[in-house]
């Protein structure tokens, strides 16, 4: 199987072209190749696939095996591989995700190459039990959730996965590992739920931090970035427009106040290819 390793600020895929559809031992092999000790180590396994929907179809399995509906930094990887490898030569494209349905990208480019992509990632989901969460509001905002003993209070947004967002003194050295894997299987989410810590700085600056359901701790998560901005604006905390800075690096998110909207602007990168 060829593959080409890719990231979107550090966030890192095993990115497959080829396939008619999804083969159906995905998840076996998406456990086998993100372990980054005995394969070549990946946040997720992504296959670009045809569809008649769109001019290209994302199916992200995570690496634990479970699929992800949709994944912001993936879908930008997608974007420049397919326009890198002139699969297509529009700058503006359609990619289908499970998830979030058909999404419209914008893509800059330079030398023949894909550099940054917007992606519109659609209108976020507010209503708790379509998150989901148990929770019937709309929107999930300042909701106490407790865990060991330690009370948290989150807002829950849908980007096509479910995120909670928390506001944090310390988002950069907050303990990710201690409390994110208790929060995402916590029974107030039946699907489980992506876990994003924040500090807000300034009204267009917001540190970040994400435990990733499926994954764990990722440099970045393009939908979670795009939650975090969201919730940051019904909390009057954020302008509309706002720079999320990951471990990775920076997003830029803007949530539409014409349309509801919410765009995501950022790079993605080819590390290399390979066979396995």
């Amino acid at each position: 199987m060829e593959f080409t390793k890719m990231h979107g600020l550090g966030n890192d895929f095993i990115v497959v072209y080829g396939e008619s559809e999804l083969p159906a031992d995905a998840a076996e092999l998406a456990v086998r190749l993100c372990n980054r000790f005995f394969g070549i180590g990946a946040d997720g396994l992504v296959y670009i696939l045809p569809t008649d929907r769109a001019d290209f179809k994302m199916r992200i399995i995570n690496s634990d095996g479970s699929e992800a509906e949709q994944c912001g930094n993936a879908i930008r990887c997608v974007a420049k591989y397919v326009y890198d490898n002139k699969l297509t030569d529009k700058t503006e494209l359609t990619i289908e995700t499970i998830g979030a349905g058909v999404q419209p990208l914008t893509l800059e480019t330079q030398d023949g190459k894909a550099v940054r992509v917007t992606v519109d990632m659609g209108a976020p989901i507010l209503n708790g039990l379509d998150v989901p969460t148990t929770i019937d509001a709309n929107p999930v905002i300042g909701q106490s959730v407790t865990v060991d003993g330690r009370e948290f209070r989150f807002t829950a947004v849908s980007m096509g996965n479910p995120h909670c967002v928390i506001y944090v003194d310390d988002a950069v050295g907050f303990d990710l590992a201690a409390w994110g894997p208790k929060l995402e299987t916590h029974p107030l989410f039946p699907r489980k739920i992506n876990v994003e810590f924040a500090k807000v700085n300034s009204r267009d600056q917001v540190d970040m931090r994400v435990w990733e359901r499926g994954a764990g701790p990722t440099l970045a998560c393009g939908t979670g970035a795009c939650a975090t901005l969201v919730s940051s604006v019904l909390n009057g905390l954020t302008d509309r427009k706002a720079t999320i800075s990951l471990a990775g690096g920076d997003l830029f998110i803007e949530w539409s106040e014409e349309n509801n909207r919410v765009y995501m602007t950022g790079p993605a990168a080819i590390v290399y290819t390979g066979t396995v």
